[in-house]
């Protein structure tokens, strides 16, 4: 069996891209672990917190939640604030998970790499999916984490299949789920995403296509844990079963110097 980490930007991402992963994971009897780089303090819910309770605070018990539903054995954090979306004044704000160093953030995930004695490491793609400040860091710190680790990690790259999504919103246009009739800008797929890049990668590139179908019921409750986000998390729960299984019912990953081609399964065995 394998200690499988995965390095996330702000409690809840793993809900949406690797909670599928992690409960077939856990289930096949590997040790999964969750490391969120920032402690999701520019999130949203601070209007509805109860007395005394912080953002912050509430979003740990967030991500606890989501946790005891995928089968992560252990969540730890590595102490940075969120640092907004590009271009934000806290982006550099002291203490910001992008303005850190790299070396000194590394390191940190590294010190838990070497107490998980850590066979695979997973991060984001090159441009963190949609190009987020703290998304693109995920994707240097796993990769410098990995060459500080004492024994190094087999390294995957969590993503989006372009093409894939592409399909997909064709699809929920077609069925009225997506713009109204004349509107054909709601959503470009390959139009700039937060840091000028399309959205995710093309199928060409990506290497894992894991089916989580099986655990989507699960995925989906372990996303309501994060309810306070939400623009975010409450949009995707507020899609319809069918239409929530279509978009997140396979997950995808980019496993570096592997030879092209998509394989089927879960990459951890």
């Amino acid at each position: 069996m394998s200690t499988i980490v995965f390095l996330h930007a702000h409690p809840d991402d793993e809900a949406t891209a690797t909670a599928g992963s992690q409960i077939l994971a856990s289930r096949a009897g590997h040790r999964v672990v969750v490391v969120y780089g920032t402690n999701g303090d520019h999130g949203e819910g601070s209007e509805h917190l109860p007395e005394g309770v912080t953002l912050v605070e509430h979003r740990r018990g967030e991500a606890e939640a989501s946790a005891a539903i995928t089968g992560t054995a252990r969540v730890a954090w590595l102490g940075y604030a969120d640092s907004g979306m590009t271009g934000w004044e806290q982006n550099h704000a002291p203490g910001a998970f992008h303005a850190a160093d790299l070396d000194e953030a590394a390191g940190r995930l590294a010190a838990i790499l070497d107490e998980e004695d850590a066979d695979v490491l997973v991060g984001y793609d090159w441009h963190g999916n949609y190009g987020h400040p703290d998304h693109v860091k995920v994707h240097h710190v796993a990769h410098r984490a990995a060459e500080l680790a004492a024994r190094r990690p087999r390294l995957l790259e969590s993503t989006s299949n372009r093409d894939h999504m592409r399909v997909l919103f064709a699809m929920a246009k077609e069925m009225g789920m997506a713009g109204d009739g004349d509107d054909q800008d709601t959503w470009d797929i390959d139009g700039p995403a937060d840091d000028g890049n399309p959205f995710g990668t093309p199928e060409a590139e990506i290497h894992w296509r894991t089916d989580v179908s099986a655990v989507i019921d699960d995925k989906r409750a372990a996303l309501s844990c994060h309810a306070s986000q939400t623009s975010d998390a409450g949009m995707m729960l507020a899609m319809p079963p069918e239409a929530f299984a279509a978009g997140f019912g396979h997950e995808f990953y980019i496993e570096p110097g592997l030879e092209p081609g998509m394989r089927d399964g879960l990459p951890f065995a």
